[in-house]
């Protein structure tokens, strides 16, 4: 009787083990589980390959906010495409003056000004392929997000300002509208750093008044922040 109610006993264990060990499966691997998330990015812009002349003067920063669509590619669900749609605002403070006379956009180096600026205002598509530590239950973990992003410029604007004069430009014609680059997004939790370089110029067919091309590029530095 004792060896029976003990093989009993041992069965019982086995059985509640094995279906322990599938809750904990189906904690891991969920058919339902992804990773959607609203994004908000806040950015300290660099800008290279400026021409000699041309130099930053102020905080230039960039703003990005949008939704990113998850789509896994692994069993686990850890490993996966995502693929958004979102908005830029990208704000460049140099020394850079553009002016419109006679209807025709004008550049020129600007040399005792208050302040000075061009802004980009995009519509963006990130494509990223995506790693993570996460499960169903558990949202604080690692992530690397590795991709690229697609822009098209809505609309762009620049602010000159010196002792009692304001030069205001709209519509630049010789930003470039499709502008593509590459970007990182890495972290743990909600704070991760987001490093972007564009592969493109910002401007085309655009130079100074001595001739001077000018093909400046997108470098970004921030933070990155994922809203489930």
């Amino acid at each position: 009787m004792k060896k029976c109610f003990l093989f009993f006993f041992m069965i019982s264990g086995l059985l509640s083990a094995q279906n322990n060990t599938k809750k904990d499966n189906d904690t891991i691997i969920d058919s339902h589980y992804l990773e959607d998330q609203i994004y908000i990015g806040l950015s300290y812009m660099l800008m290279d390959k400026l021409p000699d002349t041309i130099s930053s003067n102020g905080f230039s920063n960039s703003l990005t906010l949008g939704f990113i669509k998850d789509m896994p590619l692994n069993e686990r669900r850890n490993l996966a495409l995502g693929i958004g749609l979102g908005y830029g605002r990208h704000t460049y403070y140099q020394n850079l003056k553009i002016t419109r006379p006679n209807n025709v956009t004008a550049f020129d180096v600007a040399t005792d000004f208050k302040s000075n600026k061009f802004s980009i205002h995009a519509l963006e598509i990130p494509l990223e392929l995506r790693w993570r530590t996460s499960t169903m239950d558990n949202y604080k973990f690692y992530r690397i997000y590795f991709g690229g992003k697609l822009s098209y410029a809505i609309a762009t604007n620049s602010k000159y300002k010196e002792d009692g004069n304001i030069i205001k430009v709209n519509g630049i014609d010789e930003i470039n509208k499709l502008q593509y680059g590459l970007s990182l997004s890495m972290g743990y939790g909600t704070w991760n750093l987001n490093v972007y370089y564009g592969l493109s110029d910002i401007f085309s067919d655009a130079t100074l008044l001595e001739d001077t091309p000018i093909k400046i590029r997108d470098f970004r530095v921030g933070l990155i922040f994922y809203i489930l």
